[in-house]
């Protein structure tokens, strides 16, 4: 067996580690599992593409590892076509949501796999395995079957065996989704402690939005085969691009209106806000506000530096560890608001049945124009 090709050049300056251009991906029943999908991504950048289930999310990392052709577009590795290269002709590492670890091998032999069946020399191929079982914390562990391993410290041994022969792209197939929540938040923040001291170029693909915030340094929200934004996680979370974004990622609620000069109107209640793009006056828009940037307040006198106030009642009190979350109906608006709580030294404030005041500020409530992507509820 003759070695897999590494690249046989590094990227130029500036030239993307990844890049997709136009991808289409159609399996001749019902709409497109990914439609027209383009992105570019820096070497060393840590990349999640965000969705819900049927979203495309997972075809379009599988056409880009090469599991799949697309039917139309290109995918482009360190410069050099690879969209009709086979998977194990690319320089990628992948971790699946089933592990797909050797239970008859001990966790040093499936971390040294890749590098025999690349023909590395047998005479490094201890001290290479060593150093990556240190790197996932797996030190002196090596010699364990898997299943004296817990599910975290099996799920290292995957990472450790994706990364081990030094790819040029790692991509991560929803890894954690079958782990508690604890082990999976701590999971998270290996990952992204792992990404940033090696600079290994990463895609992962997941349904969990908390997830795609806490290890990205990019995020792309896809719907319905169509990549929506593509963003920060900052910019993302605070200027998401149409309600589907805004929806999907974060906690918000959706006002209907129509455009006025100061916001929106919704069935008469004149509420503050900022749009997103140009929309004319009077045009059919959807207000979404999130549930942390609504204040809450007996008093309304304590809410005379917002733009908007409006009288509510607490129907719900949902505790949910760190924090309290409020459903507060409004009737000016006939629909019930998502408040979180902002005041840690008085964490249980309100009762249902309260009478309470809710404001915000304009940049708090963004306006889109009700054709810019879907619904987001």
């Amino acid at each position: 067996m003759t070695p897999l090709p590494r690249p046989d050049r590094a990227p130029e300056p500036g030239q993307p580690a990844v890049l997709v251009r136009d991808v289409d991906m159609d399996f001749g029943s019902g709409p497109l599992a990914v439609a027209g999908a383009s992105f570019a991504l820096a070497r060393g950048r840590f990349l999640t593409i965000l969705g819900p289930s049927g979203s495309g999310k997972t075809t379009l990392l599988r056409i880009i590892a090469g599991f799949q052709q697309p039917t139309r577009g290109e995918i482009r590795l360190g410069g050099q076509a690879v969209t009709a290269t086979a998977p194990h002709r690319r320089s990628i590492g992948m971790v699946f949501q089933k592990l797909a670890l050797f239970p008859h091998m001990t966790a040093a032999e499936n971390v040294a796999f890749p590098l025999k069946m690349r023909r590395h020399d047998p005479a490094t191929i201890p001290g290479k395995v060593e150093r990556y079982l240190d790197l996932v914390r797996l030190g002196g562990l090596g010699g364990r079957r898997i299943h004296e391993l817990s599910g975290g410290q099996q799920q290292r041994v995957a990472i450790a065996r994706a990364l081990v022969f030094e790819p040029e792209l790692l991509l991560l197939d929803e890894p954690l989704a079958a782990l508690d929540r604890k082990l999976r938040e701590e999971m998270q923040l290996e990952f992204r402690r792992i990404q940033k001291e090696l600079g290994v170029t990463t895609i992962n693909v997941t349904h969990d939005q908390r997830e795609a915030l806490v290890v990205s340094d990019e995020i792309i929200v896809m719907d319905h085969g169509r990549i929506q934004q593509h963003a920060r996680p900052v910019e993302m979370y605070r200027l998401p691009a149409n309600p589907f974004v805004a929806g999907f990622v974060g906690v918000s609620t959706f006002l209907e209106g129509r455009r006025t000069a100061t916001g929106l109107d919704a069935g008469g209640a004149a509420c503050a806000g900022t749009p997103v793009g140009a929309i004319p006056e009077g045009a059919p828009v959807q207000g979404a506000i999130r549930a942390e940037q609504i204040r809450i307040e007996a008093d309304p006198a304590r809410l005379a530096g917002c733009d908007t106030v409006l009288r509510g009642i607490v129907r719900d009190t949902i505790f949910e560890g760190e924090r309290l979350l409020y459903l507060v109906e409004v009737p000016a608006l006939g629909l019930a608001l998502q408040v979180y709580h902002h005041d840690p030294e008085e964490f249980a404030l309100f009762d249902a049945g309260a009478e309470v005041s809710l404001g915000w500020n304009a940049r708090d409530l963004l306006i889109f124009n009700r054709q810019d992507g879907r619904d987001g509820r």
